[in-house]
């Protein structure tokens, strides 16, 4: 791939976490809105050791892999920083959203579930940090136009399954910018739903986290046989 200013990439030697990290980032999305659902329904019936034990391993994946990342400039001897941006920076910033609820979770969880208002309680608990989650939707976003304005996600033609559209760069940009959006987009209404509560915001945050988080599980799933075969291809066998 030849990225701006004839910028080349050796994928062979690009160390990425697009397999775990989209795994732990779609898991984390999908279990939120199970959280959710659960909150909303029967909050009594919560087992808070299992959620915090959840997020905390979510949490600490990304958060690893999302600091390495960021910390690391650019993150192969051969340039692409944008993966530091757009992958490292906010996994980074998730895994740490993750641990701070396993945190919650597993020391004042079960207290906070015991009150007659335990959904206005943990609503009026998530307040503050809705306004990062705010500012992380927003920056989803604009990651998002970026990729499609830029075509950020083209895969090399030596990746299975995604280098059949490497003549056709715009194709995987629109894919992954419109996944990213709808996080995005989730995560801009956030901080409406603990504040008003409404359904209708609920509901739209749900299939969009819902959607987003199924499609980033499979897509890092089929990243480890992707990602084998494209180095299995530049290095030959």
């Amino acid at each position: 791939m030849v990225a701006a200013e004839g910028l080349v990439i050796d994928w062979a030697q690009m160390p990425t976490y697009n397999t775990v990290m989209s795994v732990a980032v779609g898991a984390g999305l999908i279990l939120l809105v199970m959280l959710g659902r659960e909150l909303l329904r029967a909050p009594g019936k919560i087992v808070v050791e299992g959620w915090s034990l959840a997020f905390g391993v979510l949490g600490t994946i990304l958060t690893a892999t999302g600091l390495h990342m960021t910390l690391t400039w650019p993150l192969a001897a051969g340039g692409f920083p944008f993966d530091n941006i757009i992958f490292g920076e906010t996994s980074l910033a998730f895994g740490v959203l993750l641990l701070a609820a396993a945190f919650y979770l597993w020391t004042r969880g079960r207290a906070a579930l015991e009150r007659a208002d335990a959904t206005e309680h943990l609503q009026a608990v998530a307040r503050p940090v809705s306004v990062f989650v705010l500012g992380m939707g927003l920056g989803l976003v604009a990651i998002a136009i970026a990729g499609v304005t830029y075509q950020l996600f083209a895969a090399p033609p030596e990746e299975p399954i995604s280098g059949a559209f490497a003549a056709y760069p715009l194709v995987e940009a629109i894919f992954m910018s419109g996944l990213i959006a709808l996080v995005g987009v989730g995560a801009i209404l956030f901080p409406f739903a603990v504040r008003s509560g409404r359904r209708v915001v609920r509901v739209v945050i749900g299939w969009a986290w819902g959607l987003s988080g199924v499609a980033f599980m499979l897509f890092g799933a089929r990243n480890f046989f992707s990602g084998l075969g494209l180095l299995f291809n530049r290095l030959g066998s």
